[in-house]
């Protein structure tokens, strides 16, 4: 009998959550479009891209463009970034009063831009001053406040474990632990004993596990080997808006439903309805060379494809593309393109 990893609902903290699959935030990738997709298939808590406290509390319009959302997108979190504990929980009350769910502070974005001031993964150098930003975050808000980290700052430095009793103390009610260090960034396998060792030193924290998350399979093994309380899925989502779906289904011992070329077709031309309607401009031009190779990742017409849409000047012609363009299963011989990273994944 499988192991029943899938909590239907979910508590963290004053949160009910309608199960513990959750979607990362992408910078660069979970913008509104994306979480529109997203929504559709229910996964327990959907964030936003990642912002900056000092641009949240000097009220920047491009900031709190980005953090848009409807009504079907809850649950839904904000995620904050810096290192500066004088601000942190104004930054936190913003985020609450413009209705969010979940506030979590980035302490994994591994981005030298985000660390070279000692915000993100840089603050894994700094352990105690994540309890001080935690611990104000806290004071400031009702909502619960979760933390997002990484292993450690390199393969000498790892204190994950270390960083989660000091949430923990902090106020936390969740700690995403994503398996590399920051030195790693996104290259080598994440290593999921990290994760593990978090879970043995929590009391009464949620382990939230993170790193390399790509299939059904890929979660059961995450929850079996760290004990994890949820996940959080992050480029497993790209042209997968439907994974917690399949996340759940999995594990709930259910066949997985068949997803069909013309099925992908259809999911692209949704997201980019989306993305039109939202933007209304060129941007969805530059979006959907993007988001565009996501979903066509398994075809064998995915390099067409991406020469032709990344000539196209005009949305008309973008979606007559995706429309018109003949998608096939995997050709023989055709080697399957990696999936196109966010720009500055945190």
């Amino acid at each position: 009998m499988k192991q029943n990893f899938l909590k239907r609902p979910f508590q963290l903290g004053s949160a009910t959550l309608p199960n513990n699959i959750f979607y990362a935030p992408l910078a660069g990738c979970s913008d509104y479009p994306f979480r529109k997709m997203s929504a559709k298939y229910s996964p327990g808590l959907i964030y936003c891209e990642m912002v900056k406290m000092d641009a949240l509390i000097r009220h920047d319009q491009g900031t709190f463009h980005m953090l848009d959302y409807d009504a079907s997108m809850h649950p839904i979190g904000g995620q904050i970034c810096g290192s500066k504990p004088s601000i942190a929980g104004q930054a936190a009350r913003i985020i609450e009063e413009l209705g969010f769910d979940v506030v979590d502070l980035n302490c994994g974005c591994p981005v030298d831009k985000v660390t070279k001031d000692g915000s993100g993964s840089g603050m894994m150098k700094t352990p105690h001053l994540i309890g001080e930003v935690i611990a104000n975050m806290v004071a400031a808000v009702k909502i619960p406040v979760t933390v997002k980290i990484r292993a450690g700052w390199d393969e000498q430095n790892i204190n994950a474990a270390e960083v989660t009793k000091i949430a923990e103390q902090a106020g936390a009610k969740a700690i995403c632990i994503h398996g590399r260090t920051r030195q790693q960034a996104y290259k080598g396998p994440a290593n999921w004993d990290h994760i593990k060792a978090c879970k043995d030193v929590a009391k009464t924290i949620h382990v939230i596990g993170n790193g390399d998350l790509f299939t059904p399979e890929d979660i059961e093994r995450m929850f079996a080997h760290t004990g994890c309380d949820a996940v959080l899925v992050a480029r497993g989502t790209m042209g997968h808006p439907w994974i917690a779906e399949d996340i759940m289904r999995h594990l709930e011992g259910l066949p997985p439903i068949e997803r069909s070329p013309e099925d992908t077709r259809q999911a692209l031309l949704e997201h980019f309805n989306h993305s039109y309607a939202y933007h209304h401009d060129r941007r969805v031009v530059v979006d959907m060379r993007r988001v565009g190779c996501w979903y066509f990742k398994k075809s064998a017409g995915t390099r067409g494809f991406r020469d032709l849409i990344s000539r196209a000047q005009d949305p008309k012609v973008v979606r007559d593309l995706i429309m018109n363009y003949p998608i096939g299963e995997l050709g023989e011989g055709e080697e399957q393109e990696e999936t196109a990273d966010c720009s500055d994944n945190c």
